[in-house]
């Protein structure tokens, strides 16, 4: 039985999210098949807004205080240096590939790391608000026409609707998720949408749901045609978040506690990614599509679950949070002495004891 307060519910949507962007982001190690195309298409229409929903409920008491921004600071500024970095280096040095703007456009999943910290700064300003969640709609139509890729302000301002969801959801609001008649409606309407994305370049494209680029470079010269794609997108992945959380098991198991580590398996995992990709399995992909699906999405499970585990992340979130780490040891340091100081004169005392004993015996 779990001993905290955490709500399961969250814990194994977080890590079920998060294993499935690693199997995203494998999949693209595949030959782009109809079916791979299909399923990664009705993947993206909904998982990530779900992970961003999910972002933003628990966000809600971020505030402007000291306390808070040193952490805002010390859990997502300064992993996103260290991993922009690390991961720059090794795609420039293992993979030879060239980069442009590090840290001004972060590369593939970093750019988590910085829509969470606007996001984040934005919490005071949209939880309190009546009718945020309109207003985050409208900043997200109008982004699409002029946001840039810097620190990928479009994804920032594109998905600020499912964070201002997520900061308004409450676990009142969310209970009828939990009902049974909406169960069976999530998977109807999982149905449809994998249904819906056997077309997705007929009614948009596959960049849509990525959130990144501007209506005309995506080639909408009218601005209402866009305006009514981008807002069937945000409808399509409010309805399809809503109903992976409405499916997620409410239950403590094994699989609940790996959602306290979902950070280190989304900041570690593009390096065995891209590590493959170097390795040349895409090659091997090539040759054996059906099997290397099979192969690839067991492969991403695993790793997903691998870095996950506690023996594995408990050491690596110390190169995710290291000021964190110093801090814990700096503590255990002072534990240690307050501990000494206090055991020290019982342990004297003891020895005087024992001193004054043998000394009466001797006599």
């Amino acid at each position: 039985m779990p001993t905290s307060t955490r709500d399961p519910w969250f814990d194994n949507a977080k890590m079920a999210l998060v294993t499935l962007v690693v199997v995203g982001h494998a999949w693209t190690l595949l030959p782009q098949t109809g079916m791979v195309e299909h399923l990664y298409d009705f993947l993206y229409a909904w998982h990530v807004p779900a992970f961003v929903f999910v972002t933003g409920y628990l966000s809600q008491r971020f505030a402007y205080t000291k306390a808070r921004t040193w952490q805002l600071f010390r859990t997502i500024v300064v992993p996103y240096i260290i991993f922009e970095t690390a991961l720059g280096l090794f795609r420039v040095y293992v993979g030879g590939e060239q980069l442009d703007d590090l840290f001004r456009d972060p590369h593939w999943p970093m750019w988590y790391l910085a829509a969470l910290f606007f996001w984040r700064l934005l919490t005071p300003i949209f939880r309190p608000m009546w009718g945020g969640v309109v207003v985050a709609v409208a900043i997200s139509l109008v982004a699409g026409m002029y946001a840039g890729d810097t620190l990928d302000i479009a994804r920032v301002l594109g998905l600020l609707p499912f964070f201002v969801m997520g900061l308004k959801a409450t676990p009142e609001r969310l209970e009828w998720l939990r009902r049974k008649p909406a169960q069976a409606a999530a998977a109807c309407v999982l149905l449809a949408l994998w249904v819906l994305t056997t077309w997705t370049d007929v009614w948009a494209s596959t960049e849509w749901l990525y959130y990144r680029s501007r209506y005309d470079e995506m080639g909408y010269a009218d601005d209402l045609n866009a305006l009514l794609t981008r807002a069937l997108v945000l409808a399509i992945g409010t309805l399809g978040a809503a109903a992976f959380l409405s499916l997620v098991p409410r239950t403590f198991t094994w699989f609940t506690k790996l959602g306290a580590a979902t950070l280190v398996v989304y900041l570690f995992h593009g390096f065995f990614v891209k590590g493959t990709s170097y390795a040349g399995y895409g090659d091997w992909a090539d040759e054996h599509a059906l099997l290397a699906f099979g192969v690839t999405t067991l492969a991403a499970l695993l790793l997903a679950l691998g870095l996950a585990w506690k023996p594995v992340s408990s050491r690596l979130v110390d190169l995710v949070d290291p000021f964190g780490y110093a801090e814990r040891h700096v503590q255990h340091a002072v534990d240690l002495t307050v501990a000494k100081d206090q055991v020290q004169p019982e342990v004297q005392a003891e020895v005087e004891a024992a001193v004054r004993e043998e000394h009466l015996t001797s006599r």
